[in-house]
């Protein structure tokens, strides 16, 4: 059953102010008006960002939550993983190898059932040591059960936030939540954002209820068993129906976020710039949207018909409705802000899930990848200018590499 909405007052609207904040200041904003409980801090840039937001919140009375400062990613994952089974709202998050140092945590709260809200503040993995955006960090728990979302902007930051907890701790769900921002260019970038009411925000958002599967005294349940091969498979099988259950869960969550708070991002799964007399598009995630909208807007004044299609929820992957729009244009090109070595066309992660989504489609239109910006380099208006070339000439027949690494040196 979806969630009854209580429509917001005149008050209510009255109430929203405007503030200059970036990225991380922004999800830091989203855990005070959520009234998260529990957050775990462990500095490495660029996701600190968040928790010293949050430390000055706290310390001007703004904010009132426990704010543990562990000795380790692991141990701040994993602090934050059993609170939550207590039923506390909890918050934490990364960045880059930071990331992996906490994967045995992140491995198991999916499984767990664990709506825990993270952010990933993308950053390249060592080695070579790298502060820019890559996507690889976040993308290494895209099997495992966590839901994962990339935003390019502050305002859809905070926002995507709220809605990531209506959705993670919605019964029908109980699976954790990854929020990627790109590192500096979205971590650190200020923008002027729309800080909704505390009032729009509680008509939106219910407090987490773990019913039965909470840990407590009165409560004796078994947490993380070992199941070995009597249950495994079935745990397995459970875990799959939540992330299968969870698209309609998050077309619920946006449909009341666009009632109660007045904004409506249209489609949750991805968004279209231009597309509708398109030729030829191309396909990304994060902030690597602003060039690339730029430069479709110089070429469509110089006759070019390209589009731009932005991938928001990368897990769930809308497979079937990203596979009907794409199979109307003559070519796709999927930039990858991420690379995976030895796959299929030596590719990046999401060109090979787009590609396995067209497959299933009747339409099949030629698929070009891209890796760029790796490692916080920029993506530039020529770069995208260069890409739609080259897809432009797989649309007219011409035989193009699977993979094309963009903007190398010389």
């Amino acid at each position: 059953m979806a969630e009854a909405i209580v429509p917001p007052t005149k008050h209510d609207a009255a109430a929203d102010k405007i503030s200059l904040i970036t990225g991380s200041e922004a999800i830091a904003v989203a855990c005070k008006l959520a009234d998260v409980d529990v957050i775990t801090a462990y500095p490495i840039r660029p996701y600190d960002t968040v928790m010293q937001y949050v430390a000055k919140m706290i310390s001007n009375g703004e904010f009132d939550c426990e704010y543990i400062v562990a000795e380790g990613e692991h141990s701040q994952f994993e602090i934050v993983k059993h609170a939550s089974a207590c039923g506390a709202r909890v918050f934490c998050g990364s960045s880059g190898v930071g990331w992996m140092y906490a994967m045995e945590a992140l491995t198991v709260t999916p499984a767990l059932r664990i709506p825990m809200i993270a952010m990933v503040g993308n950053r390249a993995l060592d080695d070579p040591g790298a502060f820019g955006t890559e996507h690889n960090d976040a993308l290494a728990v895209r099997d495992l059960g966590w839901q994962l979302v990339w935003v390019d902007s502050p305002q859809e930051a905070l926002d995507v936030a709220l809605i990531a907890y209506r959705v993670a701790e919605d019964r029908r769900v109980f699976l954790p939540c990854a929020i990627s921002c790109d590192g500096a260019f979205l971590t650190h970038s200020q923008a002027m954002v729309k800080v909704p009411s505390k009032a729009k925000v509680d008509a939106f958002l219910p407090r987490y209820d773990r019913g039965d599967l909470l840990l407590h005294p009165d409560n004796p349940i078994t947490v993380a068993p070992q199941a070995n091969e009597d249950w495994l498979m079935e745990i397995r099988r459970q875990t799959a129906g939540a992330m299968e259950r969870s698209p309609g869960v998050i077309r619920e969550a946006y449909a009341s976020f666009a009632r109660i708070f007045g904004r409506d991002y249209g489609n949750p799964f991805f968004e279209q710039y231009m597309t509708d007399d398109a030729d030829v598009v191309l396909v990304g995630m994060g902030t690597l949207s602003t060039p690339v909208r730029v430069a479709i807007r110089q070429m469509r004044a110089e006759g070019k018909k390209v589009g731009f299609v932005r991938i928001r929820w990368f897990r769930p992957f809308a497979a079937e409705e990203l596979a009907k729009t794409l199979g109307r244009f003559k070519a796709v090109g999927v930039i990858d802000r991420d690379f995976s070595l030895g796959s299929p066309g030596e590719s990046g992660v999401v060109v090979n899930d787009v590609r396995a989504a067209l497959y299933q489609s009747g339409a099949r239109p030629p698929v070009v990848g891209f890796i760029a910006g790796l490692g916080g380099r920029e993506v530039t208006v020529p770069d995208v200018k260069k890409m739609s070339e080259i897809i432009s000439a797989a649309a007219a027949g011409k035989q193009q590499p699977a993979t094309t690494w963009i903007g190398l040196r010389e």
